[in-house]
């Protein structure tokens, strides 16, 4: 094989080879057999043989040095020769039997020769060799679904496993403009066009977590141009109107990161309260006596025994209330004499929170003694008969139970205060503030209306329908006589023409969630409680069924849902979920898609669950920095190349790709709507009169809404044809 010699080794590292060109190569090509072969490009390969093996490298540097320079002597004149050096950084292995491996195990030694890399090696390198028609693809190690292609090898495409991709986490980074939104639709776009053993994707989820409002266009394309895949993919886009999560899925690490109780008086009546209104709903639900009614009376009963008859009037607050709602109760005590020992005691109300009268005989003491012994006999009839000692009160809390946000309030604040309080008005006092805060959550809409907290009623099969609304499948729940929001959306979804093709027993396989106009408040506590959702869903399915419902989720501008420095002085929630997902969602079939262009603003936990890299041109010298401690040294030499990159040009590397590549990423069609804005041809056109209009725009942008163009509106392209 010396006919393919180029050069040979003259310095060896851990992943790096120096290699001098033999001076008679007089060009940077050497005629072969078969063709003539370039030689000592950047980003070309070369071989290195070993034995049956052979290690490939890829050219990071090329130089020419004058001998005289290397070794001058004074008394002596030379004349000038230049040699000519490459630095390659070894990437991988073709073994004997031709298969192409990730990593170096045999190393070159000193005057070891090299060669130039043939069409053959670059088939085994991009998985280029011609299959087989009956060749079925192998999902676990095959190479297989095409992306882009390199630019060093324009007949070569560049090639991922999808598992590999998604099973471990994958980032797509780069700088604003870069094409980071079109790599990623190109991504998914293409999984829908490849053929897997002669089948086309029906069961995928991706959810999109759409910060700027770009991937409907993607995934739905336009009335004019509707995406080819449209009816395969059948997208649900989740505008403004259908992103609504209700507040009683929040768990009590959610409440308190919105809220903000104080930890030392605030948070413990704050649970307290939640835990009362979770439990009065489930106890309900279930036929059982709430517990913020148990406290009550078993408060009454204390004051009794104690023979300490200064009960606060605070104890009888809403004792009405409660025997309507008691009444409903299907138990077998008598629930009459339990209710009319409690009229007796409000009867008293007045004169049992003053002692004086009571010493001067007003009031019988007979009327205590007989009514508590009558509470007492009637609840343990009730204990009886339900087979309970006590209903659970906190451990409750963080079930996705609904309840009423304005009893919470209203009520339970209070029944939690009288509980706790032992003297004065103190505690009522340090927890004021807090209500008022959720007084104020309550009554401002851009707050009230996406978290539901003016919800009175609750939604049939909340939680279900929620979690299929999220991932795709609600037409899994669907059923036409409900009239709940999701529903309600959901049909309105259908009936849309630009999705006419949309069929409602279809699932849909990919979830656009437009975040764009969520207010900044709530912003990190949706993300955070959707993916909290997804998680405990999935990691609720029973062992033989664990995996086998695989998604990804697509985190866009991921530095706003998991910063690696806190926002003030408390942790993201929504980090603490994503942190957990990366570590923990591997094995329940969740995979993390983010995409930032501030790597180094992005939580490392993450980035470092993350095995697969697509990253984009980056110039900020912290972010290159930050990218080059994710990988290995051996990818140091490639990164360099990071400031160049051209648009829509990546480095790809991780378990996704057969070697660390550059790549130009496939056009997406149709693209995301994230087109840099066209200066001078916007600035040279005629406009509309009426462009843009201030009127509409402001009146939609005070409800809270994008102005949406009218059937017939004309559009500025139209103007200037």
């Amino acid at each position: 094989m010396s006919e393919r010699n180029i050069g040979k080794v003259i310095s060896v590292d851990s992943f790096r080879a120096y290699i001098r060109l033999d001076d008679d190569l007089k060009s940077l090509y050497k005629s072969g057999y078969e063709d003539i072969f370039e030689v000592a490009r950047i980003n070309s390969y070369i071989i290195i043989p070993i034995g049956a093996d052979k290690i490939v490298a890829m050219v990071t540097s090329v130089r020419a040095i004058d001998e005289t320079e290397i070794g001058k002597n004074k008394e002596a004149i030379f004349l000038t020769k230049s040699a000519r050096y490459l630095v390659a950084t070894m990437i991988g292995t073709i073994e004997n039997s031709g298969k192409y491996i990730q990593g170096v195990y045999n190393y070159p030694i000193l005057d070891n020769p090299v060669w130039y890399v043939t069409s053959q090696d670059l088939d085994n390198i991009f998985d280029q060799k011609q299959k087989k028609a009956t060749t079925e693809i192998n999902f676990e190690d095959d190479y297989y679904l095409p992306i882009g292609i390199s630019p060093s090898f324009s007949d070569y495409k560049i090639k991922i496993n999808p598992d590999k991709f998604f099973g471990k986490h994958a980032a797509i980074l780069g700088n604003t403009g870069s094409g980071k939104s079109c790599t990623f639709a190109s991504i998914i776009q293409s999984m829908f066009d490849f053929d897997y053993n002669g089948k086309k994707l029906k069961n995928a989820h991706v959810i999109i977590f759409d910060t700027n409002g770009e991937y409907k266009q993607a995934f739905q394309g336009t009335k004019e141009a509707p995406y080819k895949n449209l009816e395969l993919v059948n997208p649900f886009h989740v505008d403004k109107d259908g992103m609504k999560v209700p507040f009683w899925f929040m768990n009590f690490a959610d409440f308190d990161y919105l809220f903000e109780p104080t930890s030392g008086t605030q948070t413990p009546v704050f649970k307290h309260a939640l835990g009362l209104a979770k439990n009065q709903t489930q106890a309900l639900s279930q036929k059982l006596i709430p517990q913020a009614f148990i406290s009550r009376l078993t408060t009454i009963l204390q004051e009794c025994d104690d023979n300490d008859f200064k009960i606060k009037n605070t104890i009888y607050d809403g004792l009405e209330e409660f025997g309507v709602e008691f009444k409903a109760l299907d138990t077998d005590f008598d629930k009459a004499n339990l209710l009319n020992a409690l009229r007796e005691l409000i009867k008293e109300k007045s004169k049992l929170s003053k002692p004086d009268k009571y010493v001067n005989g007003n009031v019988s003491s007979s009327v205590l003694t007989e009514c508590s012994i009558v509470i007492r006999r009637e609840l343990s009839l009730y204990y009886s008969s339900t087979n309970k000692i006590e209903i659970a009160k906190e451990r409750n809390i963080d079930l996705p139970i609904y309840f009423n946000f304005h009893d919470l309030l209203q009520r339970f604040f209070d029944e939690a205060i009288n509980e706790q309080e032992n003297s004065g008005n103190r505690l009522r006092e340090f927890v004021s503030t807090l209500r008022l805060r959720l007084q104020s959550y309550l009554g401002d809409e851009r707050i009230s209306q996406p978290l539901l907290l003016n919800q009175t009623e609750e939604i049939l099969n909340s939680l279900a329908k929620f979690i299929a609304f999220i991932l795709g499948d609600f037409c899994k729940v669907y059923k036409t006589v409900d009239t709940d929001l999701f529903t309600d959306f959901y049909k309105k979804q259908l009936g849309k023409k630009e999705i006419e093709k949309l069929v409602k027993d279809k699932p849909s396989q990919v979830t656009i969630i437009d975040m764009s106009l969520l207010p900044y408040e709530v912003l990190e506590t949706i993300t955070g409680l959707i993916g909290r959702l997804i998680l405990d869903f999935v990691s609720r399915f029973p062992e033989r069924d664990r995996g086998k419902l695989p998604m990804v989720i697509a985190l866009e501008e991921a530095q706003n849902y998991i910063p690696e420095r806190n926002r003030g002085d408390r942790e993201s929630i929504a980090k603490k979920v994503f942190e957990r997902i990366a570590r923990e969602g591997r094995k329940y079939g969740i995979s993390l898609l983010v995409t930032s262009q501030r790597p180094s603003e992005l939580s490392k936990t993450v980035l470092s669950q993350c095995n697969s890299f697509l990253i984009h041109r980056l110039q900020n010298p912290e972010d290159q920095k930050y990218v080059r401690q994710l990988v290995s040294a051996a990818n140091e030499d490639i990164l360099q190349q990071l400031p160049i990159l051209p648009q829509q040009h990546v480095v790809i590397m991780g378990d996704a790709v057969r070697t660390p590549v550059q790549a130009r990423m496939n056009n997406a069609n149709p693209r995301p709507n994230s087109n840099n804005p066209k200066f001078m041809e916007n600035w040279t056109m005629d406009l509309p009169k009426d462009f843009p209009n201030y009127l509409k725009i402001a009146e939609a942008w005070e409800k809270g809404e994008k102005y949406k163009p009218f059937d017939g509106e004309p559009d500025i392209k139209e103007e200037k044809e």
